[in-house]
């Protein structure tokens, strides 16, 4: 659709590569020049883009400025014949200044670019400037991805019910493992005791013997003088331990398995309304989104926060409760030694909320680069063939390595920054253990605690840091994700075309009359395209639409087909107004073939039947042979059932043009819109493809964008267009004898064949 824009300035956010490309395409002679020459032209054409880049001096892209030192050091290399190390280095270096130097305040906004005109690698509908990335909105985005929960609300509380249970289990293991420890620790002293004596009696005579120290001690141990370790009373304690865990972890898992149920039917669904959006999204939003950013937010966006819910919510939800239940268990063991460890909870947030501040905006940067540098790589290796045509590999490389570097910096930042959470936090709690030693040694040295209850406090303070330090170290997940999901979200809530009316009218007939009435759009507001344009396509009618480029042939019929809506006037399709209608019911009677082919992976008989999935095999064969797709056919090993590879590169480029056109065929329309569609074909098929359009367009009106002036000499009808308006309409020879727009194009294209 290259008459949908005006050419843009060079884009400071896609840099002078692609200035320098369409520079190239327009030197004469450049594949035979010698290396030399080629070299010294590439010199050339670097210091002109910088000076039109620069424009008049100012130094200022986009409304920001550049160093002009910058700009001098570029335009003052030596690209002398054979220094490629230094014409390299300079571009290298043109567009890493275009990347960094044009965004050095990362808070500001940057205006995005216009679209850039025209279909072909990284153009098109789909290819426009990205937005710039705001700042995230950390809170109010966690509560939308947590509400997409709210469905499934019987799983939740499943998964809740399950880790509860497991964490009881596993609480209380500690403390019978004490108990353990206690038996232990006795049974050795006690074995040692005389058999004779009480427990009371040996404290007394240690006191008496001036032993307190070791009398305290003893007081706080059941002790059975004479008797060794109660190994039956060990075994059960060990045994009962062993069941706990085992239950435990059982819990764990069907926790684990159910919150995985939830997780992936809520990446499920989202899934599904990302891609509902996209086809109730105007057409327009794509010519603003560049195809490559749009597919990161629709995949590797959407698998993060995949990945980001399925780790994060186990471990928040299984350490949030172990948090409480062996808090609980510290303070039936010894409120003093709690009181220690509840030093770490303020200490830990305190690090994982500063951390966490900064890391944020390192991750919204981060899942915003690599949005870039996907839209570039899908840019570039679509063209690619063309970029080596042109000998413009360096130039990507210099824009490749930009986009990299910038990925690579915010990437590490974030992960640097995020990642010094766990070893702080983990720093935090080692001081903490430390601290419960001492005092916990000393308490069983007074007597006021047993050996097997510091034991198991011990281990109660690493469950109890355990799950703070995970907290702190799955921020930097919990961060990536809602990164993700602002992005999903976003798409999610870009404006969209208008709904369909109810009880939207339908054309009695499907004779295809077309009727345009006073019809004007605009692309801006302020940039006038198509103005009052009025005109009549009767049924059958071959009407042809000429024009210079970027006179709105091809928004025309865009908005036959209702791609983009009107600012004033009307279309009627056989008597009823097209915004009335349902764009399915619209589009259902619209066949559309257009000069860029293509073909979806598969059969050339599946793509054939796309245009209407239910036609039966001879209604396949009929539309190809109308279209003369079966003469080609038949020379594939697999004829019909020939599985056409990646962008149909096993079949020619007029050969994919075929099967396009029969695509259209099959559907069946009322109206039939060729834009350019025997642009690619040779002139003997092009005969052949017109001979088949006559015979197809019996009843049915037919819209022809053409450049070649000669294949629209029997259009019923031709209309001339220039700067959006209508000036001229008749046929070939009315218009050649009117001498206006028309004879001038004419002669344009044929005059100098006849001289």
């Amino acid at each position: 659709m290259s008459e949908q824009h005006q050419d843009p300035e060079p884009s400071p956010r896609n840099p002078g590569a692609r200035h320098l490309l369409r520079r190239a395409q327009g030197a004469k002679h450049a594949a035979a020049a010698p290396h030399d020459e080629v070299s010294e032209r590439t010199s050339e054409r670097v210091q002109e883009s910088v000076a039109i880049q620069e424009g008049a001096n100012s130094h200022k892209i986009a409304g920001k400025h550049v160093a002009p030192s910058v700009s001098a050091n570029i335009s003052n290399q030596d690209f002398t014949p054979g220094t490629e190390r230094a014409e390299e280095h300079a571009l290298r270096q043109w567009a890493e200044t275009r990347t960094f130097e044009d965004s050095v305040e990362p808070e500001e906004e940057i205006a995005p670019p216009p679209p850039r005109r025209g279909f072909g690698p990284g153009r098109g509908p789909m290819a426009g400037a990205m937005p710039a990335e705001k700042a995230i909105n950390f809170g109010p985005s966690t509560k939308r991805l947590l509400s997409r929960l709210a469905p499934h609300k019987i799983g939740i509380i499943s998964v809740l019910f399950l880790t509860i249970i497991g964490v009881i289990f596993t609480v209380l293991g500690p403390k019978l493992l004490g108990q353990g420890t206690n038996l232990i620790f006795d049974g050795a002293i006690s074995k040692k005791l005389p058999a004779n004596m009480t427990q009371e009696q040996f404290i007394a005579e240690l006191r008496n013997a001036g032993q307190d120290g070791y009398a305290d001690l003893l007081s706080g141990m059941n002790l059975r003088p004479g008797h060794g370790i109660d190994f039956q009373a060990l075994g059960n304690v060990l045994l009962l331990v062993l069941a706990l865990y085992i239950a435990a972890s059982v819990f764990s898992w069907l926790s684990a398995y159910v919150l995985n149920e939830v997780v992936q039917h809520t990446v499920f669904k989202l899934r599904q309304d990302i891609e509902e959006k996209i086809n109730r999204l105007p057409l327009g939003y794509y010519d603003k989104m560049k195809r490559g950013e749009l597919l990161s937010r629709v995949t590797n966006d959407i698998d993060n926060i995949s990945q980001s819910l399925q780790q994060t919510m186990s471990q928040l939800v299984t350490s949030l409760f172990t948090v409480l239940g062996v808090l609980v268990m510290m303070l039936l063991v010894s409120p003093t030694l709690t009181l220690i460890t509840l030093i770490t909870i303020p200490l830990t947030l305190i690090v994982t909320v500063v951390v966490a501040k900064r890391s944020q905006k390192l991750f919204a940067a981060q899942w915003k680069h690599t949005g870039e540098l996907n839209g570039e790589i899908e840019e570039n290796f679509t063209g690619h063939a063309l970029v080596k045509v042109f000998g413009r590999q360096r130039e990507v490389a210099a824009v490749f390595d930009a986009k990299n570097q910038e990925l690579y910096k915010a990437s590490f930042g974030a992960q640097f920054v995020s990642g010094i959470i766990m070893p702080s936090t983990m720093f935090v709690g080692n001081i903490v253990y430390v601290g419960i030693a001492v005092v916990g040694g000393l308490r069983v040295a007074s007597g006021s605690m047993s050996l097997g209850d510091v034991q198991a406090f011990i281990q109660y303070s690493r469950q109890f840091t355990q799950p703070l330090t995970q907290l702190a170290s799955v921020v930097n997940l919990i961060q990536s994700g809602v990164a993700s999901a602002e992005r999903v979200f976003e798409l999610l809530d870009a404006d969209e075309q208008d709904p369909d009316p109810s009880h939207a009218p339908s054309p009695e007939t499907s004779s295809g009359r077309l009727v345009f009435s006073d019809v004007s759009f605009r692309y801006s507001a302020d940039k006038p395209l198509i103005e009052n344009v009025s005109l009549v396509a009767e049924p059958g009618q071959m009407v042809a639409i000429v024009g210079p480029t970027g006179a709105g042939k091809t928004t025309l019929v865009n908005l036959i087909m209702r791609f983009y809506e009107l600012d004033s006037g009307t279309i009627t399709l056989d008597g009823v107004d097209i915004s009335l209608m349902e764009r399915d019911d619209l589009r259902r009677r619209m066949g559309m073939v257009l000069q860029d082919t293509w073909l979806f992976g598969g059969t050339i008989r599946e793509n054939i039947a796309y245009g209407r999935p239910e036609a039966s095999e001879a209604e396949i064969r009929t539309a190809a042979e109308a279209t003369f797709v079966d003469r080609f056919v038949h020379s594939l090993p697999d004829g019909y059932d020939t599985v056409l590879t990646d962008e149909a590169g096993n079949v020619s480029a007029g050969e994919k043009q075929l099967l396009t056109i029969a695509r259209a065929f099959i559907a069946s329309p009322s109206v039939l819109i060729l834009d350019e569609a025997t642009s690619s074909v040779d002139t003997r098929t092009e005969v052949l493809v017109q001979q088949a359009m006559a015979a197809l367009r019996s009843d049915r009106t037919s819209f022809v964008i053409a450049h070649r002036l000669s294949t629209i000499k029997d259009a019923d009808l031709i209309v001339v267009m220039d700067d959006g308006q209508v000036v001229e309409q008749g046929t070939h020879d009315e218009l050649l004898a009117a001498r206006g727009a028309f004879f001038e194009l004419y002669n344009a294209q044929f005059a100098g064949a006849l001289e």
